[in-house]
C-alpha cells in the first residue's frame, strides 16, 4: 500500500475504534485535504485489498478482520502510560507487602478499569502439578496444620481443629498413607484417588476414618481451588460494549468466561506481547486477545485483555508492555 492508504487505514481504524460510526469520505476529505472524489477512490481500494468493509450499501466503511490486523502490524504505535496510570501501577509494584504474584492482579484489575475491557490473569493448572509430600503439624488445643507441597514448589496450609475423639496419631498415620501411595498424583486426581484407594485401606486400622478422610479431602479441594489460578476483572466490562448488545450474544460470551477448559485456551506460549484478532484466537471469533506470558521465578503464567476487535490496541498493548517491564525488574 501507498503512504496515502497506509495514512487513510490508520485514520478509519481509530475513527471507528473511537466513535463506533462507519467512516464517510466526507468526514476524511478536511483531514487530509483530498477531494471526496480521490478519498472514495481510495476508500474502494482499500475495500479491495479486504482492509475495509461495508455494513450496508450506503453506509460509510469499517475496517475489517484483516484491517485492524494490518494496522496493528504496520501502523500502530504502543501508547505511553499517562503520569496517573503509572502511579497507579507502580504504587502497586512497590508495595512490599504485596507477593508480585498478588500484584499482577491487582494490576490486571487497574488495567481494566482504565481499558473498561476484561482482564483475565492465567497461571498454571493445578494439573501441572503432582503431590510431593503431606505434612501434619500438630500445634495447641487439639489444632493441626495439614501442608500440602508439590513438585513445582507450591506449598499450601489448611488449619484444623480436630474434634475430641479423633487423635492426632490417627491423622499422622493416614498422613502416612497417603505419602507412600499418592506421591507423584496430579494434584487435580488426589481427592479421586483419596476416596477410592486411600479411603477403603485406613478404613481398616482407623476408628474415626470418616472424619479424617475428610480433613484431608477439605485440604486437596481448598488446594486445588486455590490453584485453579485463573483470575478475571471486568468480567461484565465487555458486555457494555455496543458490539454485545443482544440477550443471545451476551449469553454466548458469558457462558464462555464460565468455561474454564475454553479460558485455559487464552494460555500464552510466546514471549512479548501478542495480538489474536477474531478468528485467531480460540477463544471466540467475535473478539480480540492480546496477551503476553509472565515468568516469576520459574513460575510462568499468561496476562490477557479480551474485548471486541474494535479495540485500543495502542493502550492496552503499552499498558501490557509497561507490566512486563515492572515483573522484569521484580526478577532481578
Amino acid at each position: 500500500m501507498n503512504n496515502r492508504q497506509n495514512e487513510l487505514l490508520k485514520e478509519i481504524v481509530e475513527s471507528y475504534i473511537n466513535t463506533v460510526k462507519p467512516v464517510g469520505s466526507k468526514a476524511l476529505c478536511k483531514k487530509f485535504k483530498l477531494s471526496s472524489a480521490t478519498i472514495r477512490n481510495e476508500m474502494a481500494e482499500l475495500e479491495k485489498l479486504g482492509y475495509l468493509e461495508k455494513n450496508h450499501v450506503s453506509s460509510g466503511r469499517v475496517p475489517s478482520e484483516a484491517g485492524y490486523k494490518y494496522y496493528v502490524d504496520h501502523l500502530m504505535k504502543p501508547k505511553e502510560l499517562n503520569g496517573e496510570e503509572m502511579l497507579k501501577l507502580q504504587t502497586i509494584f512497590n508495595n512490599q507487602q504485596l507477593q508480585v504474584s498478588d500484584a499482577i492482579v491487582q494490576c490486571m484489575e487497574i488495567i481494566s478499569e482504565l481499558t473498561n475491557y476484561t482482564s483475565v490473569v492465567l497461571g498454571k493448572n493445578s494439573s501441572d502439578n503432582t503431590l510431593q509430600q503431606v505434612t501434619i503439624i500438630p500445634i495447641e488445643n487439639n489444632k493441626i496444620v495439614a501442608l500440602v507441597c508439590t513438585n513445582k514448589g507450591i506449598v499450601e496450609n489448611k488449619k484444623f481443629t480436630l474434634p475430641e475423639n479423633i487423635f492426632v496419631e490417627e491423622v499422622s498415620k493416614t498422613c502416612e498413607i497417603i505419602n507412600k501411595m499418592l506421591v507423584g498424583t496430579p494434584i487435580n486426581r488426589v481427592s479421586e484417588r483419596l476416596e477410592f484407594e486411600i479411603k477403603p485401606v485406613i478404613s481398616k486400622t482407623i476408628q474415626q476414618y470418616e472424619a479424617i478422610y475428610s480433613i484431608f479431602h477439605d485440604a486437596f479441594n481448598d488446594f486445588t481451588k486455590a490453584n485453579s489460578n485463573v483470575f478475571f476483572s471486568g468480567k461484565a466490562n465487555i458486555l457494555k460494549q455496543p458490539e454485545y448488545g443482544s440477550i443471545d450474544e451476551v449469553k454466548r460470551i458469558v457462558s464462555k468466561f464460565e468455561d474454564e477448559s475454553l479460558v485455559r485456551k487464552i494460555e500464552e506460549n510466546e514471549d512479548g506481547v501478542n495480538v489474536y484478532i477474531g478468528d485467531d484466537n480460540e477463544f471466540d471469533s467475535n473478539v480480540t486477545v492480546i496477551k503476553s506470558k509472565y515468568n516469576i521465578n520459574g513460575e510462568e503464567g499468561t496476562l490477557a485483555i479480551v474485548g471486541p476487535k474494535r479495540m485500543e490496541y495502542d493502550k492496552v498493548i503499552g499498558l501490557l508492555e509497561y507490566i512486563n517491564k515492572e515483573i522484569d525488574k521484580n526478577n532481578k
